[in-house]
């Protein structure tokens, strides 16, 4: 079935009441690629009958964006049209609610150098940053949600024909997103709500730091005194409710910038900037990373963390059980939003203030410093966990508390 022909609307409304919680007479922007333009019509639809305001839609092209990548001069990959990166801070500090919608080809940039492609994201990071600030700081409602574009889909099931990987990627997506059955939204709130008494616990044990341990990883992650455990349905500055990422299975909260020491692997490919990387592996002293190697892709992820000096340091902290819905159905999306809820995983670069307790307090780069936070141009999940994982929390009362076991949540809730 094509892309046209799908009904969307289970997505659409879930995006709308649930992702986003869409205010009356607030406005709506919409990005995502050109293929997405059936499910955007149907969010549109949904949008305006819960009382939206206006719906403004922008539209990207992954074959021009290797076009871009391949042939651009290079002051061209340097360029960030700065209306575009004004319009969009200024829709940010107007109270509007920003929706994303992904599904690009893991491998679009394969054979590019990847320097390239670092200057061009570099520009744009640089550009939005006033922009990024808002979604960061969770001031403005925010989502992601997908769609089954064909390059995605003959990614994540190859040997299959393309409307049949078409197919079985639509179907884990909905599985994923708790899009089935008669209530979707419904679902997403008893979702919420239990990932919420998860984030209650851990932030009732008054955690010092973290001891990660696995095959590759023997990791020690401090975190700031006043660190806050953060799950879906966190509130915006308008005081409404919100879930930044559908499907979510996450409890996160940020490291202290300068205690992360020892070392980590990655358990899962990362699909970055075009390309896929395997195989991580990081060495961090005093919060930093000292060292790091790839098994393919190492150029891409060298690129990553040189992007800043704050890149090379973590911002999320974030724990998903092996027995997630996601991780259950034992499909490698190569896309983050997907395999970041099928694992614990961390994130190089920033930190979101809002995994503060006083995060309303962060006014400025060196007030998060000052706090433990990370500030950094870029913020990029990787996938760390696996069944062999075990995590445990030394308590600031010198308590130590199983936090994971075999990979799942040690402590039932």
């Amino acid at each position: 079935m094509s892309l046209e022909k799908r009904d969307f609307s289970a997505m659409a409304k879930v995006a709308v009441e649930i992702g986003l919680n869409v205010q009356p007479g607030q406005r709506l922007v919409i990005t995502g690629p050109v293929e997405a333009a059936p499910l955007v019509r149907q969010v549109a639809e949904a949008a305006y009958q819960a009382g939206a305001g206006s719906v403004l839609t922008l539209f990207d092209d992954d074959l021009l964006s290797r076009i871009t990548m391949q042939l651009a001069p290079e002051e061209g990959l340097r360029y960030f049209p700065k209306w575009l990166a004004d319009g969009l801070a200024q829709e940010a500090e107007g109270g509007c609610c920003f929706l994303s919608v992904v599904g690009s080809d893991p491998d679009l940039l394969a054979g590019v150098p990847p320097e390239r492609t670092a200057i061009a994201m570099r520009a744009a990071e640089e550009a939005t940053a006033a922009f990024r600030d808002h979604i960061m700081a969770g001031r403005v409602a925010w989502s992601i949600i997908s769609l089954p574009t064909a390059a995605w889909a003959r990614k994540v099931f190859p040997g299959r024909s393309e409307p049949e990987a078409v197919e079985a990627l639509w179907q884990a997506i909905q599985r994923a997103s708790r899009l089935e059955g008669p209530d979707p939204v419904g679902n997403w709130r008893s979702h919420v709500a239990s990932l919420q008494l998860r984030a209650n616990w851990l932030n009732g044990l008054g955690i010092d730091r973290l001891h990660y341990r696995a095959v590759g990883t023997d990791l020690t992650v401090g975190l700031p005194p006043s660190h806050l455990w953060v799950a879906a349905g966190q509130k915006n500055a308008a005081g409404t409710e919100y879930v930044a990422n559908i499907p979510t299975e996450e409890v996160f909260t940020l490291p202290e910038r300068g205690r992360v020491d020892g070392t980590v692997r990655s358990t899962k490919p990362l699909a970055y900037a075009g390309q896929v990387i395997e195989g991580i592996r990081l060495t961090f002293e005093g919060g930093r990373i000292v060292s790091f190697g790839a098994d393919r892709a190492e150029d891409n992820l060298r690129e990553l963390i040189e992007t800043d000096e704050g890149s090379h340091y973590l911002g999320e902290v974030s724990l998903v059980p092996v027995d997630s819905p996601i991780a259950k159905a034992d499909v490698l999306f190569y896309n983050t939003l997907f395999d970041e809820n099928a694992s614990c995983h961390l994130a190089i670069g920033r930190a979101y203030p809002f995994t503060l307790t006083d995060g309303e307090e962060v006014t400025s780069d060196e007030v998060f410093l000052a706090k433990g936070g990370n500030v950094s141009l870029t913020h990029v999940d990787f996938m760390v966990g696996a069944a062999d994982l075990a995590i445990d929390a030394l308590t600031r009362s010198g308590a130590s508390v199983p936090i994971f076991r075999e990979g799942r949540w040690a402590t039932a809730i």
